[in-house]
């Protein structure tokens, strides 16, 4: 499990430098951004990694890599928006942005290491695809939710799938770079 620690900081210290430089850049444009918007760009994502899989080739520079990478910058994005209110500010710092990144992605590691002891490691037997193909699949769950207006009877809410979102894009990170 140290290893899996180890790798998972290492993943999310790639993405978070991407973020971190683009908020730098951009400031934070994507708290205008709603949950249906931030399931769109993980779904443009998560589509692109699966034509690039299909196909065989890419035609544009980013590999699946860097598309995972956004895919987890995404999901920390819509944790964020989702604790976030309206009446919090627009625009905020990267002094404020990077704790609450951090949180997120803590909050999230935890998650993962409690289902790693249940699950003992299964998803290091999976298939790039398959990873992919969760991302989708959750992708419409969530969509579903947001079209009850975020109810649901049994089922986990938004913030339980961006979560999933970001750990299945962690371990293909991981997996890719073993």
């Amino acid at each position: 499990m140290s290893a899996t620690n180890h790798q998972y900081d290492q993943a999310i210290e790639a993405a978070a430098s991407i973020f971190f430089k683009k908020t730098n850049d951009y400031g934070t444009a994507w708290r205008v951004l709603r949950p249906i918007s931030i399931i769109d760009q993980i779904f443009i994502k998560a589509q692109r990694i699966r034509t690039i899989q299909e196909l065989g080739e890419q035609r544009v520079g980013d590999g699946i890599a860097d598309e995972f990478k956004g895919i987890i910058n995404y999901a920390v994005i819509g944790l964020m928006q989702l604790q976030l209110t309206n009446d919090d500010p627009e625009e905020m710092t990267l002094e404020e942005v990077r704790p609450r990144y951090l949180e997120v992605v803590t909050d999230t590691k935890t998650l993962m290491q409690n289902k790693n002891h249940d699950y003992g490691e299964a998803w290091r037997s999976m298939s790039q695809e398959s990873f992919v193909d969760l991302i989708l699949m959750k992708l419409q769950r969530m969509r579903q939710i947001l079209s009850n207006d975020g109810k649901t009877l049994i089922s986990e809410g938004l913030d339980a799938n961006f979560q999933d979102i970001l750990n299945y894009a962690v371990f293909a990170l991981i997996l890719l770079n073993e």
